[in-house]
């Protein structure tokens, strides 16, 4: 909400959008309608979570990992490729888990639920796309995921351990019926053990129990038993468990029959706990785990449809993250992506999660009408917004320098936005723009920089500004300025910019001039007065001098006309230059001074190259 004047006077308003705001201004057009004369407007502004001190720690860490994908080599084989993938797809889980757990520590609640989503959707995205885990591996996986996303039964348990009776604790059997239904059997027979104890009439069935949990087969990858040999051994042990529950082994316990139904897949109990599975996926999971273990991918988008049918209201219209989470195992790639843009409130998430897609070339088949492809977009959308903010702009050039079609015009847009605050960013800008040999924004920096330095009187700055803008124009301005500081105060400031100017002082023939008048004034204050003499007749013949300032150094040239090297062609072109002066309105005094020292300096050197020497 921001507090506009204008607003209250019943003014008519027009906005316009910034590169990261809103400009708000009064119009001439005169308001109507009833007024309420509230001053108070809502103000929309994109890209808000770059302003949060935590996620910019997300971008920053990110940033590394991006940079780190574009490196790796296009020609490598697949095969070789893939393991590299998975591992920059898991850092990029890993800054995410550590940001939610700073911004839990700092009880920012509400983006700690969007960035559990994004790691649920990144997950899942990482299982079925970019490790492609095959039949077998792929339900160990999706246990995996949803062990890591369904974390509150390790509290749980861990609050009944931690109580005087665990067996007799009220949620007891919650954390075994939890661990059963995550496949997690050890810690289920675990808890059991606690429980036999307490009802020795029961032993027998808790050591049917345990036998039944502890037979239970999960495939194993790297193993030498093969699909179909794990497929065939689950299946005698799911017809064990079933024949168990016929012969109503466990029905003197309703909590191992209970258990015992779920390990037979019984989808009405599954149902009956909802509470304890709290999502259709966590639902679907535990359904593949105990119906169908040897899933294979194809197949995934049939089970996720019935399971989110099954496990949620008829009448609720499905939330975003379920419509994502569905596409996803329907292996849409795009819809996840669009949905996700939809859904979440900025381009961090997308943009990266596209890029890493890409480059597992499983994007290849999308482009979009206007030009640039789907990762390319995505990329230029996030750096565009981090553009707008003070220190993270500088991220967002190399994200730019990676989308090889429109990255270095948007480039060359942004960076022209960019306020130089400072003389330090203003480098930090140049460097950038020096780098990829964009001598435009190069210009413009300079320029800006150099008139800023001359407004603030600051001489040596903007020469040295404009130097570098390879400006001759505003160059030979400020050698001018400098011109005229040394008539009104006699001495030059800024004097080892002058005195290194090297080949720069070619730029312009005032800073030529100016370069070798300083030169002079070496010269002389070393008192090599003949290479002083010689360096300043060169300046005023070659008349690159401003007018202004011939009277200066004719001035100067006088206590070099009492020396003894002297002769006629050095004295002669200073008569002309003199002699210019007739019409001109400056002060008579310094003119007839000169034209003495110049009369009497010729007549030396008549009467010295005259005299022939005996």
């Amino acid at each position: 909400m921001q507090n506009i004047p204008a607003a209250s006077d019943g003014k008519h308003l027009g906005f316009a959008w910034g590169p990261g705001d809103i400009l708000a201004y009064e119009t001439l057009y005169k308001a109507s309608g009833v007024w309420s004369g509230c001053s108070f407007i809502h103000e929309v502004r994109k890209d808000e979570d770059i302003y949060s001190p935590i996620l910019r720690k997300l971008f920053n860490e990110s940033h590394h990992i991006f940079v780190g994908l574009q490196t790796i080599r296009e020609d490598l084989p697949s095969k070789n490729k893939k393991p590299q993938f998975v591992s920059i797809s898991k850092n990029y889980r890993s800054v995410i888990r550590a940001c939610m757990e700073e911004l839990h520590l700092c009880f920012v609640l509400s983006q700690v639920s969007i960035l559990l989503a994004i790691e649920l959707i990144w997950n899942l995205c990482e299982v079925l796309f970019i490790d492609a885990a095959p039949a077998g591996s792929l339900l160990l996986h999706l246990l995996d995921w949803v062990r890591l996303h369904k974390a509150d039964v390790d509290e749980k348990a861990r609050e009944v351990l931690q109580s005087e009776s665990p067996a007799e604790h009220h949620d007891f059997w919650d954390v075994v019926v939890s661990y059963v239904l995550q496949g997690r059997l050890e810690e289920a027979r675990q808890m059991l053990m606690k429980q036999a104890p307490l009802q020795p009439a029961a032993r027998n069935m808790y050591k049917l129990m345990d036998t039944l949990l502890s037979k239970m087969p999960f495939y194993n990858p790297g193993g030498t038993q093969t699909l179909t040999e794990f497929d065939v051994k689950w299946r005698h042990w799911h017809e064990e468990v079933d024949r168990c529950l016929q012969d109503n082994s466990f029905a003197s316990n309703q909590h191992l029959e209970l258990i015992c139904k779920i390990l037979v897949g019984d989808e009405d109990t599954l149902l009956d706990h909802k509470e304890l599975l709290s999502t259709w996926y966590h639902f679907l999971v535990t359904r593949l785990l105990f119906c169908h273990p040897t899933v294979k991918p194809t197949e995934l988008h049939y089970y996720a449809q019935s399971c989110m049918t099954m496990f949620l209201d008829s009448r609720s219209v499905p939330e975003p993250l379920d419509s994502i989470l569905l596409a996803a195992f329907e292996f849409d790639i795009h819809q996840v992506i669009k949905d996700c843009s939809i859904a979440l409130n900025n381009w961090w998430f997308v943009a990266h999660l596209t890029d890493l897609l890409d480059h597992c070339k499983l994007l290849q088949s999308h482009n979009l009408h206007f030009g640039s492809n789907l990762r390319e977009f995505l990329l230029l959308e996030y750096a565009s917004g981090l553009f707008t903010h003070h220190s993270l702009w500088q991220l967002a050039v190399d994200y730019f320098d990676h989308c090889p079609e429109f990255g270095r015009v948007y480039l060359e847009l942004q960076i022209e936005r960019v306020p130089l605050d400072t003389e330090r960013k203003a480098l930090k800008v140049l460097r950038i723009c020096e780098q990829r040999q964009m001598s435009e924004q190069v210009r413009s920096i300079c320029k800006i920089m150099a008139m800023r330095a001359l407004r603030n009187n600051r001489l040596g700055s903007a020469l040295s500004w404009s130097i570098r803008a390879k400006d001759a124009a505003f160059a030979t301005l400020i050698s001018e300025r400098f011109l005229q500081d040394y008539c009104a105060k006699g001495t030059f400031s800024d004097l080892d910019l002058i005195d290194n100017l090297g080949p720069a002082m070619l730029l312009s023939d005032r800073l030529t001039f100016l370069g070798k008048y300083r030169e002079f004034h070496k010269l002389y204050g070393e008192k090599r007065f003949r290479e002083a003499a010689k360096l300043l007749l060169s300046l005023m013949t070659a008349k690159i001098a401003p007018r202004s300032f011939w009277m200066t150094l004719l001035t100067d040239a006088l206590p070099l006309l009492e020396q003894k090297e002297v002769n006629i062609q050095s004295t002669l072109p200073l008569i002309q230059v003199c002699l210019s002066f007739q019409e001109e309105d400056i002060e008579l005094t310094k003119v007839e001074l000169l034209r003495l020292a110049l009369a009497r300096n010729l007549a030396m050197a008549i009467v010295k190259e005259g005299t022939v020497e005996t």
